[in-house]
Protein backbone atom coordinates (compact mmCIF):
# COMPACT_ATOMS: atom_id res chain seq x y z
CA UNK A 1 0.00 0.00 0.00
CA UNK A 2 1.32 3.53 -0.60
CA UNK A 3 2.84 5.72 2.33
CA UNK A 4 0.98 8.83 1.65
CA UNK A 5 3.99 11.27 2.42
CA UNK A 6 3.05 15.38 2.90
CA UNK A 7 3.95 15.68 -0.99
CA UNK A 8 1.70 12.97 -2.54
CA UNK A 9 -1.08 14.84 -0.78
CA UNK A 10 -0.63 17.47 -1.61
CA UNK A 11 -0.47 16.67 -5.90
CA UNK A 12 -3.46 14.45 -4.99
CA UNK A 13 -5.34 17.33 -3.25
CA UNK A 14 -5.27 19.34 -6.62
CA UNK A 15 -8.57 18.80 -8.09
CA UNK A 16 -10.65 17.17 -5.75
CA UNK A 17 -14.08 15.39 -7.18
CA UNK A 18 -16.56 14.76 -4.14
CA UNK A 19 -19.56 12.60 -5.69
CA UNK A 20 -22.10 9.77 -4.69
CA UNK A 21 -25.06 8.72 -6.51
CA UNK A 22 -27.26 11.51 -5.36
CA UNK A 23 -25.05 14.98 -6.79
CA UNK A 24 -26.03 13.38 -10.59
CA UNK A 25 -28.85 12.34 -12.57
CA UNK A 26 -26.45 10.17 -14.61
CA UNK A 27 -25.16 7.29 -14.20
CA UNK A 28 -22.20 7.99 -11.39
CA UNK A 29 -19.53 5.73 -12.86
CA UNK A 30 -19.39 7.53 -16.35
CA UNK A 31 -19.74 11.05 -14.47
CA UNK A 32 -16.14 9.90 -12.87
CA UNK A 33 -14.58 8.20 -16.24
CA UNK A 34 -15.58 12.06 -17.45
CA UNK A 35 -14.31 13.74 -14.66
CA UNK A 36 -11.01 11.92 -14.89
CA UNK A 37 -10.32 12.47 -18.17
CA UNK A 38 -11.01 16.27 -17.66
CA UNK A 39 -8.20 16.03 -15.04
CA UNK A 40 -9.77 15.85 -11.73
CA UNK A 41 -6.79 14.33 -9.29
CA UNK A 42 -8.44 12.24 -6.33
CA UNK A 43 -12.35 11.06 -6.11
CA UNK A 44 -14.15 11.14 -2.70
CA UNK A 45 -17.29 8.75 -2.62
CA UNK A 46 -19.58 10.69 -0.33
CA UNK A 47 -22.86 8.74 -0.26
CA UNK A 48 -24.78 11.05 1.77
CA UNK A 49 -28.58 12.88 1.49
CA UNK A 50 -32.13 12.16 0.63
CA UNK A 51 -32.06 9.15 -1.58
CA UNK A 52 -28.81 7.86 -0.97
CA UNK A 53 -27.70 3.96 -1.65
CA UNK A 54 -27.51 2.04 1.60
CA UNK A 55 -26.24 -1.49 1.99
CA UNK A 56 -25.32 -4.25 -0.86
CA UNK A 57 -26.11 -1.36 -3.50
CA UNK A 58 -23.85 1.18 -1.80
CA UNK A 59 -20.89 -1.08 -1.96
CA UNK A 60 -21.58 -2.37 -5.09
CA UNK A 61 -21.06 1.64 -5.98
CA UNK A 62 -17.97 2.02 -4.15
CA UNK A 63 -16.73 -1.16 -5.92
CA UNK A 64 -17.25 0.28 -9.62
CA UNK A 65 -16.24 3.99 -8.66
CA UNK A 66 -12.79 2.36 -7.11
CA UNK A 67 -12.22 0.20 -9.78
CA UNK A 68 -12.70 3.33 -12.34
CA UNK A 69 -10.07 5.18 -10.01
CA UNK A 70 -7.33 2.16 -9.85
CA UNK A 71 -7.52 1.78 -13.99
CA UNK A 72 -6.85 5.46 -13.69
CA UNK A 73 -4.34 5.81 -10.80
CA UNK A 74 -6.59 8.28 -9.36
CA UNK A 75 -6.75 8.06 -4.97
CA UNK A 76 -10.09 6.66 -4.16
CA UNK A 77 -11.01 8.26 -0.52
CA UNK A 78 -14.64 7.10 1.28
CA UNK A 79 -16.40 9.91 3.22
CA UNK A 80 -17.62 8.63 6.66
CA UNK A 81 -17.11 5.16 7.00
CA UNK A 82 -14.20 3.64 7.45
CA UNK A 83 -15.43 -0.16 7.68
CA UNK A 84 -16.61 0.48 4.39
CA UNK A 85 -13.21 2.14 3.30
CA UNK A 86 -11.29 -1.15 4.31
CA UNK A 87 -13.76 -3.49 2.66
CA UNK A 88 -12.98 -1.94 -0.89
CA UNK A 89 -9.66 -1.16 0.21
CA UNK A 90 -9.98 2.69 -0.45
CA UNK A 91 -6.63 5.30 -0.46
CA UNK A 92 -8.16 6.62 2.90
CA UNK A 93 -11.21 8.33 4.66
CA UNK A 94 -12.69 11.39 5.22
CA UNK A 95 -14.60 12.55 7.84
CA UNK A 96 -15.88 15.37 9.37
CA UNK A 97 -16.27 17.17 12.77
CA UNK A 98 -19.47 15.20 13.81
CA UNK A 99 -18.65 12.03 12.12
CA UNK A 100 -16.24 9.40 13.85
CA UNK A 101 -13.53 10.27 15.59
CA UNK A 102 -10.42 11.14 13.77
CA UNK A 103 -8.02 9.39 15.75
CA UNK A 104 -10.16 5.91 16.20
CA UNK A 105 -10.17 6.34 12.26
CA UNK A 106 -6.74 6.42 12.02
CA UNK A 107 -5.68 3.51 14.33
CA UNK A 108 -8.70 1.59 12.17
CA UNK A 109 -7.22 2.56 8.69
CA UNK A 110 -3.65 2.35 9.89
CA UNK A 111 -0.89 5.06 8.47
CA UNK A 112 -1.13 3.70 4.99
CA UNK A 113 -4.03 5.26 4.01
CA UNK A 114 -4.89 8.96 3.61
CA UNK A 115 -7.49 10.54 6.61
CA UNK A 116 -8.93 13.80 5.42
CA UNK A 117 -10.46 15.95 8.57
CA UNK A 118 -13.36 18.57 7.91
CA UNK A 119 -11.71 21.60 9.83
CA UNK A 120 -13.28 25.24 10.18
CA UNK A 121 -10.85 26.81 13.10
CA UNK A 122 -6.83 26.72 13.87
CA UNK A 123 -8.39 24.83 17.35
CA UNK A 124 -9.98 21.91 15.21
CA UNK A 125 -6.99 21.98 12.41
CA UNK A 126 -4.79 21.68 15.27
CA UNK A 127 -6.68 18.79 17.04
CA UNK A 128 -7.09 16.90 13.70
CA UNK A 129 -3.20 16.72 12.89
CA UNK A 130 -2.85 15.34 16.24
CA UNK A 131 -5.15 12.91 15.47
CA UNK A 132 -3.16 11.89 12.60
CA UNK A 133 -4.85 13.87 9.50
CA UNK A 134 -3.03 13.86 6.37
CA UNK A 135 -4.64 16.95 5.16
CA UNK A 136 -7.61 19.06 5.82
CA UNK A 137 -10.62 19.93 4.19
CA UNK A 138 -11.36 23.50 4.76
CA UNK A 139 -15.04 25.47 4.47
CA UNK A 140 -16.98 26.20 3.01
CA UNK A 141 -15.43 28.82 0.62
CA UNK A 142 -18.58 29.71 -0.73
CA UNK A 143 -22.47 29.53 -0.31
CA UNK A 144 -23.06 25.88 -1.59
CA UNK A 145 -26.55 23.86 -1.36
CA UNK A 146 -24.51 20.38 -1.79
CA UNK A 147 -24.53 19.80 1.86
CA UNK A 148 -27.60 20.43 3.80
CA UNK A 149 -25.60 21.02 6.73
CA UNK A 150 -22.84 22.89 5.64
CA UNK A 151 -20.97 25.06 8.36
CA UNK A 152 -21.21 29.29 7.96
CA UNK A 153 -18.82 30.61 5.30
CA UNK A 154 -15.49 30.64 5.83
CA UNK A 155 -14.60 31.95 2.32
CA UNK A 156 -10.72 32.01 1.11
CA UNK A 157 -9.84 34.08 4.23
CA UNK A 158 -10.13 30.94 6.02
CA UNK A 159 -7.72 29.04 4.36
CA UNK A 160 -5.42 31.75 4.46
CA UNK A 161 -6.02 31.99 8.45
CA UNK A 162 -5.15 28.43 8.96
CA UNK A 163 -1.97 29.40 7.34
CA UNK A 164 -1.05 32.75 9.36
CA UNK A 165 -1.76 30.22 12.69
CA UNK A 166 0.82 27.63 11.42
CA UNK A 167 -1.25 25.26 10.01
CA UNK A 168 1.34 23.74 7.59
CA UNK A 169 -0.42 20.02 6.79
CA UNK A 170 -2.47 19.83 2.94
CA UNK A 171 -4.92 21.78 2.85
CA UNK A 172 -8.08 21.97 0.12
CA UNK A 173 -11.27 24.45 0.03
CA UNK A 174 -14.24 23.03 -0.40
CA UNK A 175 -18.01 24.47 -0.97
CA UNK A 176 -19.26 26.24 -3.69
CA UNK A 177 -16.25 26.80 -5.77
CA UNK A 178 -16.41 27.09 -9.08
CA UNK A 179 -13.73 28.30 -12.31
CA UNK A 180 -14.17 31.99 -11.53
CA UNK A 181 -13.53 31.83 -7.74
CA UNK A 182 -10.85 28.71 -7.74
CA UNK A 183 -7.88 31.03 -8.48
CA UNK A 184 -8.71 32.63 -5.15
CA UNK A 185 -9.05 29.73 -2.84
CA UNK A 186 -5.27 28.76 -4.38
CA UNK A 187 -3.72 31.87 -3.98
CA UNK A 188 -4.78 31.94 -0.06
CA UNK A 189 -2.75 28.94 0.83
CA UNK A 190 -4.67 25.63 -0.66
CA UNK A 191 -3.38 23.27 -2.22
CA UNK A 192 -6.45 22.67 -4.48
CA UNK A 193 -10.09 22.50 -4.52
CA UNK A 194 -12.49 20.22 -3.71
CA UNK A 195 -16.31 20.33 -5.47
CA UNK A 196 -19.25 18.13 -6.05
CA UNK A 197 -21.82 20.12 -8.30
CA UNK A 198 -19.15 22.31 -10.58
CA UNK A 199 -18.06 19.13 -11.95
CA UNK A 200 -20.83 15.94 -11.38
CA UNK A 201 -23.53 18.48 -12.21
CA UNK A 202 -22.20 20.13 -14.74
CA UNK A 203 -23.81 19.68 -18.72
CA UNK A 204 -20.08 18.34 -20.13
CA UNK A 205 -18.35 17.09 -16.79
CA UNK A 206 -14.98 16.35 -19.26
CA UNK A 207 -14.86 20.46 -19.88
CA UNK A 208 -15.84 21.13 -16.90
CA UNK A 209 -13.04 19.29 -14.72
CA UNK A 210 -10.86 20.34 -17.25
CA UNK A 211 -11.43 24.34 -16.72
CA UNK A 212 -11.01 24.10 -13.51
CA UNK A 213 -7.39 21.76 -14.15
CA UNK A 214 -6.51 24.77 -15.60
CA UNK A 215 -6.77 26.87 -12.72
CA UNK A 216 -5.86 24.26 -9.55
CA UNK A 217 -3.41 22.58 -11.71
CA UNK A 218 -1.70 25.44 -13.89
CA UNK A 219 -1.96 23.60 -17.34
CA UNK A 220 -3.95 24.82 -20.41
CA UNK A 221 -7.29 22.99 -20.62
Amino acid sequence: MCVWDAEAVRRALRLYLVMGSVNTTRDPVEVLRQAIAGGITMFQFREKGTGALAGEVRTALALRLREVCSQHGIPFIVNDDMELAVQVEADGVHVGQGDADAALVRARIGEGRMLGVSAHSALEARRAVQAGASYLGVGPMYPTRSKADAHAVLGPAGVAELRAAGIAVPVVGIGGIAPDTAAAVMAAGADGVAVISAIAGAADVRAAAAQLAAITLGEQA
